[in-house]
């Protein structure tokens, strides 16, 4: 009996190692974990691979990344450039990243086999054309903020995607006018030194939204300066245009959207 009992005690404790065993090597084995997403980068401007611009007398960079449809944030980064971005005539600046230098991917020449003459010449059949089905234009990008109209006066010029003379749109009104800020934000341009704009402000809302008020009579604020949405920053004129108007246009990233997408309805 007492034979009985030690041989059980035995199978017992050999029972109690091997499962203790088990669970030891199941807490050693190494648990990889998924990284978080992490936010979103700010899109970066494409830019123009290649492409150099020379500083002229007046010029801001501001006004060059406008002037080129590039973020002025890629613009300095490209050029080594921080705030408060100071440039200088005759300086060269790159409108690209990198080298810009863009290498056709390498080809490889294939070979096709010759067929032995055959008394039947069979011809290939076509593959069917494909189906194309039209798309929708993408989603507006949000601001995050409330627009309003920078002019009275009804539209007489819509923007046009891809027209590097409708990135905005045109306002009719009379000489003196009020022209207002259309959302809160500083002034980072105020001049005449933009071909085709006439007396311009440039006003920047975020790191990714501006907004550019044309052919004004007068400017009223100063680059630096704080505006808020409504504030009268400009009279309405005919400078750069063949008649009294305002030239608005909004851009994101650098690039001209449409205005109408954002601006109230009226």
């Amino acid at each position: 009996m007492t034979t009985t009992l030690r041989s059980g005690h035995r199978i017992t404790r050999a029972l109690l190692i091997g499962i203790a065993m088990a669970v030891l090597a199941a807490c050693s084995t190494t648990v990889v974990r998924e990284p978080s997403a992490s936010s979103p980068a700010r899109q970066t401007s494409q830019g123009k691979p290649g492409a150099t611009v020379r500083v002229q007398r007046g010029d801001t960079l501001y006004g060059i990344a406008f002037r080129n449809g590039v973020d002025v944030n890629d613009l300095a980064r490209w050029n080594s450039l921080s705030a408060p971005y100071t440039i200088y005539p005759g300086q060269s600046l790159k409108l690209f990243p990198g080298s810009g230098v863009s290498r056709p991917p390498a080809t490889t020449a294939t070979t096709t086999p010759t067929k032995p003459a055959t008394g039947t010449t069979t011809r290939p059949v076509p593959p069917p054309a494909p189906v194309t089905r039209p798309t929708a234009p993408p989603a507006p990008a949000s601001s995050g903020f409330s627009w309003r109209w920078p002019a009275d006066g009804h539209l007489i010029g819509r923007f046009v995607a891809g027209d590097a003379s409708k990135q905005g749109v045109d306002i009719a009104g009379s000489s003196g006018q009020a022209v207002r800020a259309a959302a809160d934000g500083v002034v980072v341009y105020s001049g005449a030194g933009l071909v085709g704009y006439g007396e311009l402000i440039i006003v920047k809302h975020s790191e990714a939204w501006l907004s550019a008020y044309g052919h004004n009579r007068k400017r009223l604020v100063n680059e630096g300066q704080s505006v808020k949405a409504g504030q009268q920053i400009a009279e309405m004129g005919s400078s750069g245009a063949s008649r009294e108007m305002l030239h608005f246009e909004i851009r994101h990233n650098g690039k001209p959207v449409d205005p109408l997408q954002y601006l109230p309805p009226r």
